[in-house]
């Protein structure tokens, strides 16, 4: 098998053999990239994410208000480097006599679905919430939304339906060392990853510009 197939087939299912998957923490540098991502969800998609139709110019705003400073935003990035997952795991308003909590909401593009970025997404978001004194990792989606009630069950979460919608709860415990080492040791991974990736990429792409050169061909 050839290198050019040998990464079609790795950028369609990179962690389907059972490999962990990395997450990375986004920053405002990747308001282009998470724009294209939410713009390439379909109509349905974009229902379940947000809970209603949702056309290009609400994205767009979206994406635009979108405050790194404030809240976290991680992603899962394919060979191509392209952000095929990713969560936006917004800071709610501190009440008082009430837990701190933050609220989660995730995308992953058709083509890096059943590959585990969902889940390794969301368990990033946990600890990360645990380090920031976050006590409640809080959903809601619609009822029918059961892409995120599966992820949500399986990571333990209490779901509450009503009206269509549902809203599920998350108690997390405190930090501790241990949970500090752990994003710690996955985030200075998740760029490592990332760093191979753009190595991969450019190595590729100045491959195919040497071989593509004119004269060259037999």
């Amino acid at each position: 098998m050839n290198n050019e197939l040998v990464n079609n087939r790795l950028s369609r299912a990179p962690y389907t053999a059972g490999q962990a998957v990395p997450v990375r923490e986004l920053h405002a540098g990747h308001r282009e990239e998470i724009l294209q991502h939410l713009l390439q969800l379909g109509e349905d998609d974009r229902r379940l994410r947000f809970g209603t139709q949702t056309p290009d110019e609400v994205i767009q705003h979206y994406v635009e208000r979108l405050d790194f400073n404030r809240d976290a935003i991680f992603g899962v990035f394919d060979l191509n480097l392209k952000l095929v997952g990713m969560a936006h795991l917004a800071y709610l308003p501190e009440v008082k006599g009430k837990a701190h909590a933050a609220e989660f909401g995730v995308s992953v593009l058709p083509e890096g679905r059943a590959q585990g970025i969902g889940t390794a997404l969301l368990q990033r978001s946990a600890v990360h919430s645990r380090n920031t004194n976050i006590q409640t990792l809080f959903v809601h989606c619609l009822a029918n939304n059961k892409a995120m009630m599966h992820l949500a069950q399986k990571a333990g979460m209490s779901v509450e339906y009503a009206y269509g919608d549902a809203d599920a709860y998350l108690k997390l415990p405190p930090a501790s060392p241990a949970t500090i080492v752990e994003e710690a040791a996955k985030e200075q991974w998740a760029d490592m990853d990332y760093a191979l990736k753009e190595n991969l990429k450019r190595s590729n792409q100045a491959w195919w510009w040497f071989l593509g050169r004119p004269g060259l061909a037999p």
